[in-house]
């Protein structure tokens, strides 16, 4: 009826997510596709796509029982991640501006092969 009231999953800055996942009171899950990934990703972030993530029902073991914050390259993606889980009841949320606004900030960036990488 009102759609300006209504809440979902909440958002975190870069900064805040780094901070949340790095100290493990959280998981930081990339919802981006393979070829991004590869690119470039956190480099303690697991990798579930988000076209795999809503055909699914099951979560890796690394992410059931904890937090998660969604990330993809600009936000779209996680937010939708952020609002699959929470109708999971997971406690999730995500990054707002991405991958992008993570580089940006100056936060790690890793390829596949642990090198340093880019926000594809």
């Amino acid at each position: 009826m009102f759609p300006f009231l209504r809440r979902g999953p909440g958002r975190l800055t870069p900064e805040q997510a780094h901070e949340r996942t790095s100290d493990g009171r959280a998981v930081l899950l990339d919802v981006r596709e393979t070829p991004e990934w590869d690119a470039g990703h956190a480099p303690d972030a697991l990798h579930l796509p988000l076209s795999r993530l809503a055909a699914v029902t099951g979560l890796p073991s690394a992410v059931r029982g904890r937090t998660v914050v969604a990330v993809c390259r600009s936000g779209r993606r996680s937010r939708r991640a952020a609002e699959i889980l929470a109708a999971r009841g997971v406690d999730a949320t995500d990054v707002t501006g991405g991958m992008t606004a993570w580089a940006r900030a100056g936060l790690p960036v890793v390829d596949g092969g642990g090198n340093s990488g880019v926000v594809a």
